[in-house]
């Protein structure tokens, strides 16, 4: 009976501990900073691709792309929720 116990809890502590990461990860996926560092990178990366390029205005060029990014991202918090209570 002890053993079944002791296995009940060990397997009880695994789910917490996966439970936790879960939970990380989530946060991780929904932050302010994630969605600002992709912000960045998205526009470093746009940017450089339109200076090979030879655009006119590179640097300013690729904001619009960036925002529609940080604009999109914002508002699929908004589309998940109506998506979550179907």
């Amino acid at each position: 009976m002890d053993n079944r116990i002791t296995e009940l809890e060990k397997e009880i502590g695994l789910i917490k501990e996966r439970n936790k990461k879960v939970e990380i990860n989530k946060a991780w996926e929904t932050s302010s900073t994630r969605r600002l560092c992709v912000a960045i990178i998205t526009y470093l990366f746009l940017g450089v691709t339109m200076v090979v390029i030879w655009t006119s205005r590179p640097w300013i060029d690729c904001i619009i792309p960036t925002l529609g990014f940080l604009l999109g991202s914002l508002s699929l918090d908004f589309v998940r929720k109506i998506w979550e209570k179907e």
